[in-house]
């Protein structure tokens, strides 16, 4: 028999697990597209440009893909609380497999950065709506136990990415076209099955509200962030004091001042609504968001790159081997996650995570060109364990923070804070690295040059191509940094000012990232704990609208308790909309008629499923 149009909920108004499960499985699926292409594309980006010919442009496809997913979350966040989530998953689906389509078929890298911009616009919505989605099936003491299979997501996806792109880009041909184009052509049967899952299974109620589209806030936020994602991006080829990018910094700057003022004219209609801010849980989580972001994904980036060049794994062996740090991601989220669901308290993940982070951090600014596989292994799971305590618990404190009806917003900015800070934390860590692993190879290449053991390498006609480079960083240039694969073949001895002189800069690195934690950790002690609403976002919104139209009618409901106050997730004080709603148990949404039912303002619609 076929599902209903609107899910059936049990006795106790919510889905049952079997619903749950089947939801959950089509989210996954599009979690998942999302998560594999960042990692897989960057696997094979290299083999890409060199068949695109454009390794000078390369760095395009990465940023239009960027600039695109982080400007997108607000958006799908404001939108899917307005109308609804259901069409505008299947829409960030859609709109990804047609990125994902047109990038397999690119003949030149600018086509390509073209192509990626589509797909970015379809990724922002992927992982925003699916934890917002997530947020209107299940309260969020419930929330948390779940949150295990989405670290699951990332885990594998980390790991299956780099083996995949490494394979398929090192294909000639496979199946009647280029190996590197199925990069992208992978994501089209799971996308597929993601489609057809959405849009039969998730079929949960939504009463459409009428509101006005915030048609210029979103242009101001949209074009402010670009410019400045786009300096972040490209300030270390422009020169970060450049004309060019002092330019953009300006347009950013004066853009965002502008969103805030039309934000706080608009009110309520905002697309970021700046009410929200009022919480100090929004504020506090927020601010960690973007700081973690820099320090998460800045001082991550390194490790592939360490991995590669300095231990000399390939792209398939450099996934493998972020094995432990995936190890602790899932352990510890799924640990903290049951940990929550039974006590109702969330506090001390953030705070051991961000101290775990921290020591894996300063773990990591200690190693060199020698240091063993071994010797990583508890530092990468330590990492790990710091971000798998930390990430969906902001996202549940934020969550919990704001009334239901703004749970898609809240945490598509949750998405977006994050989002903001890994690009702008990978701009500068990169710089970082590479500027100063110019200045650690130049000086160890200078001392090196002074033993007879490196001169007489630098003789032999079999290291000619090491020898090359070192003359030419002898000169002053910088250019040999930009391709390392030069330090596949050569003496050792003539390879060694290059690889401490990188493990040196990512020293640096890790040490700057540690101290860009570091407020994160402190910031954490301020975290207010907001005891977890036992209700779903369904019911929530539900008790709300009932509040709202017995005010409307002249008949305020009765003030209601501390607890139930709570756990309606508006706050315990009078002065909060949730001490004016009905302090009696929610009546089963779906199963009742009558107008004292929230059942009966739910429906089926605009189509039950949207």
């Amino acid at each position: 028999m076929a599902e209903p149009r609107v899910a059936e909920l049990d006795s106790s108004g919510r889905l049952t697990h079997r619903q749950i499960m089947l939801i959950l499985s089509g989210l996954l699926l599009g979690m998942f597209l999302a998560a594999l292409d960042q990692t897989i594309v960057s696997a094979a980006m290299r083999t890409i440009a060199d068949r695109l010919n454009g390794q000078t442009n390369q760095a395009w496809a990465t940023t239009a893909y960027l600039v695109t997913s982080t400007v997108s979350t607000p958006l799908y966040g404001k939108l899917s609380d307005m109308y609804g989530r259901k069409r505008f998953y299947l829409f960030a689906i859609s709109i990804f497999l047609v990125g994902s389509m047109l990038s397999g078929m690119a003949n030149s890298m600018e086509g390509l950065a073209a192509f990626r911009a589509v797909q970015g616009l379809g990724a922002g919505g992927l992982m925003a709506l699916a934890f917002a989605i997530i947020a209107d099936i299940l309260p969020p003491r419930e929330r948390a136990r779940y949150q295990g299979y989405f670290m699951a997501v990332f885990g594998i996806s980390s790991v299956a990415g780099p083996v995949l792109g490494g394979l398929l880009a090192g294909q000639d041909r496979l199946l009647g076209f280029d190996g590197w184009r199925w990069v992208f052509y992978v994501n089209l049967p799971i996308g597929i099955i993601a489609l057809a899952v959405v849009s039969r299974y998730l079929n949960i109620p939504h009463v459409r509200t009428e509101h006005k589209i915030d048609y210029l806030g979103a242009a101001s936020l949209v074009l402010g962030v670009t410019s400045l994602l786009l300096v972040a991006e490209q300030g270390r080829t422009w020169g970060w004091g450049s004309g060019q990018a002092m330019a953009y910094y300006v347009i950013g700057a004066a853009l965002l001042v502008a969103f805030v003022v039309i934000e706080r004219r608009v009110g309520d209609e905002a697309i970021l609504p700046l009410k929200m801010f009022r919480s100090p849980v929004f504020n506090v989580a927020s601010l960690m968001n973007f700081i973690l972001g820099m320090g998460m994904f800045g001082g991550i980036i390194c490790l592939p790159l360490y991995m590669q060049i300095v231990k000399g794994f390939s792209p398939t062996e450099s996934g493998l081997s972020l094995l432990p740090m995936m190890v602790g991601i899932m352990s510890v989220s799924m640990a903290s996650g049951i940990i929550t669901s039974r006590t109702g308290r969330y506090k001390i993940f953030p705070i051991i995570g961000t101290g775990l982070l921290l020591v894996a951090l300063l773990g990591l600014s200690r190693i060199s060109a020698e240091t063993s596989y071994l010797e990583l292994a508890p530092l990468m799971m330590l990492l790990g364990a710091g971000l798998g305590a930390c990430m969906q618990t902001l996202v549940l404190a934020t969550q919990n923070a704001v009334p239901a009806s703004q749970v898609g917003v809240a945490t598509a900015s949750a998405a977006f804070f994050r989002s903001m800070g890994g690009t702008f934390g990978t701009a500068i860590f990169l710089t970082i690295f590479f500027s100063g692993a110019a200045r650690h190879v130049g000086d160890n290449v200078g001392a090196a040059a002074q033993t007879p053991q490196f001169q007489e390498a630098l003789r032999d006609p079999a290291n000619g191509v090491i020898a090359r480079a070192l003359r030419a960083i002898s000169g002053g240039s910088t250019d040999q940094l930009n391709d390392t694969s030069f330090l596949n073949s050569g003496a050792r001895v003539l390879r060694e000012p290059f690889l401490t002189g990188f493990a040196q800069a990512m020293d640096t690195v890790f040490l700057v990232a540690a101290f860009v934690v570091l407020p994160a950790f402190l910031l954490s002690f301020f975290l207010k704990e907001v005891k977890l609403r036992m209700e779903s976002g369904l019911e929530a919104q539900a008790a709300e609208r009932a509040a709202a139209a017995a005010a409307v009618a002249g008949n305020p409901a009765p003030q209601v308790d501390e607890r139930t106050a709570a756990q309606l997730g508006t706050g315990t004080g009078n002065d909060r909309p949730g001490a004016q709603t009905d302090s009696r148990p929610a009546a089963p949404l779906g199963t009742g008629t009558g107008n004292d039912r929230p059942a009966a303002q739910l429906g089926a619609g605009d189509g039950g499923g949207r």
